[in-house]
């Protein structure tokens, strides 16, 4: 897979001092870009230098980050996109490691995640814990393993948008990696280095606990599927 087969889609939410950074790192390597406005107080296109490779698409109103990305995807396809790669508008992923990410794709419908590298200065203990967790129940209901369920740098085949997702936000990245897997679609990984802010510097929309449990949520709701109705995602 080549850059000229991506396009790169950016949700994003009140990102006003990372999101420029971001966008500049990705455009650096002439990749198309879509950034998706989730409701900004103020339209991020406001603060966005202008630039031929770049969309910007916006909510009016937040809608949550699976509902940001979805937008981002039909956007996609509508440009005539089989891929694209979804990362965070906070400044955490680093646009050097989206080829090690498209090169592990090697086969059509796959998703591919870059597992970031934890072993790095100012990671919450928190983090990896809930990393930990996380990936657990994802192994769990989609029979891959999987170990970093909770990163936002992922390659999506805009075949996604056929699954049926019940959730919007932080939860959407988890349904999307179990409906996907019921249709019998591959899940990879490929290790990636990432920056991660001090707590200062660091802004967050991922509520700990509200957010957590919604994850947790989405296990249990799907629970009954893994065994008796899965046959209909085949």
């Amino acid at each position: 897979m080549k850059f000229s087969e991506i396009i790169v889609v950016i949700p994003t939410y009140n990102n006003d001092s990372t999101i420029q950074r971001v966008v500049d790192d990705v455009l650096s390597y002439n990749i198309k870009t879509i950034v998706v406005d989730d409701g900004y107080d103020n339209p991020v296109e406001e603060k966005l230098n202008k630039n031929s490779n770049l969309i910007v698409l916006r909510h009016p109103l937040n809608k949550g980050k699976g509902e940001a990305i979805l937008t981002g995807a039909r956007k996609a396809k509508e440009l005539g996109y089989k891929y694209f790669i979804s990362l965070d508008g906070d400044g955490q992923h680093l646009a050097s490691q989206i080829e090690k990410i498209i090169n592990a794709c090697d086969g059509d419908n796959q998703i591919i995640i870059g597992a970031r590298n934890f072993e790095i200065d100012n990671v919450p203990s928190g983090s990896k814990f809930g990393r930990w967790f996380s990936n657990f129940w994802a192994t769990w209901d989609t029979e891959q393993e999987i170990k970093d369920s909770l990163s936002g740098f992922r390659l999506y085949p805009t075949s996604i948008l056929d699954l049926d997702i019940k959730t919007s936000r932080f939860d959407w990245e988890m349904e999307v990696l179990v409906k996907h897997s019921w249709k019998k679609r591959l899940i990879k990984e490929v290790t990636i280095e990432c920056y991660y802010p001090t707590a200062e510097e660091r802004v967050s929309h991922f509520k700990k606990f509200w957010d957590t449990a919604a994850i947790v949520m989405v296990h249990i709701r799907l629970l009954p599927f893994k065994f008796f109705l899965k046959k209909r995602y085949k």
